[in-house]
């Protein structure tokens, strides 16, 4: 009849949980008991368990902080786009408002400029009018009236009268005279007046924006006067 060899089982058990020693190899003699296999004390499953979700924990922690941070920069970085948006939009109002100040101006200079064309072109019609007025009475009726005053003067013995263009160029120098005299009195009390104390500066007349307006309506007598 064969004998029976004891039987051991070898078992690592987990941190924190106890295990008996193994029982050194001894000699059993013949027609023993075998002994029972060796079991684990404590509760390993369950301290394996809080092991395994403890290192999913922190695998899932370092996650959410990482999309913690990329969260804050991105927050970070939309408020410095925000408030440089704000900026944008404040200077754009501001080149809006001076656009449409310059176009309000360039549209009054538009206005008085066709103004000035409308009236420009109303005196040249009434100079040419005048011009031709003056042509056909001085070669109707004041050659007519000059022949009779000149025939009446030479049979009373007097001189005849100067021709019309004498006239014109007496009156002419006349004007001119006077006018050099008018500046050369203005420029006299303008250095009479150099080392007085300055007054009030002479600013741009009061109603000159308008002039050309009224005086289109008014017509050229306007500008003349």
């Amino acid at each position: 009849m064969a004998q029976n060899q004891p039987q051991y089982v070898h078992y690592t058990c987990p941190p924190g949980s106890q295990a008996q020693p193994a029982p050194q190899r001894q000699s059993t003699p013949a027609h023993s008991t075998p002994q029972p296999p060796l079991v684990a004390v404590g509760d390993w499953t369950k301290n394996l368990v809080e092991l395994a979700k403890t290192a999913e924990l922190k695998k899932h922690a370092l996650t959410l902080q990482l999309h913690t941070a990329h969260i804050l920069s991105a927050h970070a970085s939309l408020e410095q786009k925000t408030k440089a948006i704000q900026d944008v939009r404040e200077q754009k109002n501001k080149l809006e408002s001076e656009r449409q100040r310059l176009l309000n101006c360039l549209r009054q200079v538009n206005e008085d400029r066709d103004k000035a064309d409308l009236l420009e072109s109303t005196i040249d019609r009434e100079c040419s009018e005048i011009r031709q007025r003056i042509a056909q009475i001085s070669e109707g009726e004041y050659a007519d009236a000059k022949r009779d005053v000149d025939r009446l003067r030479q049979e009373l013995g007097h001189p005849p009268l100067p021709s019309l263009q004498n006239t014109l160029d007496e009156k002419s120098s006349q004007f001119l005279t006077e006018r050099r005299l008018n500046g050369t009195e203005k420029r006299a009390a303008g250095d009479d007046g150099a080392g007085a104390p300055p007054g009030k500066k002479r600013g741009r007349p009061k109603g000159s924006k308008n002039r050309i307006a009224s005086a289109s309506k008014a017509g050229p007598s306007a500008l003349q006067s």
